[in-house]
C-alpha cells in the first residue's frame, strides 16, 4: 500500500462522515463538501492503485530480466 491509497481512502471516509453530519444537521453545503471529498478520495486512491500496479510490473520485469541474465 502506498501513501496515495491511504490518503485517498482516509479522505473518502472523512467525506462520508462529513456528508452524514451535514445530513444530520440539515446542511446541504456540508453534504456537498462531503460528496466532493469522497470523490477526491476515490480518485486519489485510484491513482495510488495505478502507481502500485506500475511499480509491481516494474519489479516483476526486473526480476525476470535478472533471471534471464543468470541463465535461468
Amino acid at each position: 500500500m502506498n501513501s496515495d491509497q491511504i490518503k485517498g481512502k482516509a479522505k473518502e471516509v472523512g467525506g462520508k462522515i462529513q456528508e452524514e453530519a451535514g445530513e444530520l444537521v440539515g446542511s446541504s453545503k456540508q453534504q456537498a463538501k462531503g460528496l466532493k471529498n469522497q470523490a477526491e478520495g476515490k480518485v486519489q486512491k485510484k491513482v495510488g492503485d495505478a502507481r502500485e500496479a506500475v511499480e509491481d510490473a516494474l519489479d516483476d520485469d526486473v526480476t525476470i530480466n535478472r533471471g534471464n541474465r543468470q541463465g535461468l
